[in-house]
């Protein structure tokens, strides 16, 4: 379990089933949603990597903590089913016949080990050359006791999902692979919402502010979605962040 490996794996079958930040399509390399565990000796090397992104800006980054490695003797405080089963259904879209941690997932196209920080920025960055990054824009702001999302034209359809996260948790894990560390993270996802659809014309949502929670901890990221089915994700079109106790003009 522990050791040198780089990468945790698990092979298993598919049937289990307020500043505002806005990011604007042209400003941002892409979306990077990490699917990491407390319980997995080799996720905080890419919990940092993570780190650094959020810190660079150009990006938006998400921790999505998932439940499967809690068997291992620590069950993650931060995970839960829907993180999940998400990986999973992107495991369907990526033809995979498995998940495994560090596993980061880019514009909702590609993957890659998520402690690869050179790794992740090249493929960023030939999606981008290859038209493949956030061509739709979407802006998202706080104003007064509401979140703004406005959503750009664009091609097709799409679906308007909202990731709810909190800025940073310092966590004492006190069993399992990484126990006796103290590891901080950041933008651990804890519920994710569809709040409507787009159909290549600009758009606009609404939202109450008082959904970012956790005092000046909370926040909220706007993607904007393909799916290839009900169930099964696709690429990322567009995206903003909004951090909670912060306001736009």
């Amino acid at each position: 379990m522990s050791g040198s490996r780089p990468v945790r794996s698990i092979l298993l079958a598919l049937g289990l089933g307020l500043v505002a930040l806005p990011v604007a399509a042209g400003e941002q390399q892409g979306v990077v949603e990490l699917f990491t565990s407390q319980g997995c000796s080799s996720c905080p090397p890419a919990d940092a990597a993570l780190k650094s992104l959020i810190d660079e800006g150009k990006v938006v980054a998400l921790a999505y903590h998932v439940d499967y490695w809690n068997y291992l003797g620590w069950a993650d405080t931060l995970a839960t089913k829907d993180n999940t089963a998400r990986q999973y259904a992107y495991a369907k879209m990526l033809g995979r016949n498995g998940v495994y941690t560090p596993q980061a997932v880019l514009n909702g196209r590609d993957h890659i080990n998520g402690a690869d920080l050179k790794g992740i920025n090249g493929k960023l960055e030939a999606m981008n050359i290859a038209g493949k990054g956030l061509a739709v824009p979407v802006d998202a702001a706080v104003r007064e006791d509401e979140i703004d999302i406005k959503i750009g034209a664009g091609d097709g359809k799409a679906n308007v999902v909202v990731v709810y996260f909190n800025r940073q948790q310092f966590v004492d894990v006190k069993k399992g692979e990484n126990s006796g560390r103290k590891i901080s993270y950041w933008h651990a996802v804890r519920d994710i919402q569809t709040i409507g659809m787009w159909d290549g014309k600009p758009a606009s949502f609404v939202l109450p502010a008082s959904i970012l929670k956790e005092g000046e901890n909370g926040g909220c990221a706007v993607l904007l979605q393909k799916m290839k089915d009900d169930e099964t994700p696709g690429p990322i079109l567009g995206a903003a962040t909004v951090m909670a106790g912060n306001a736009a003009n």
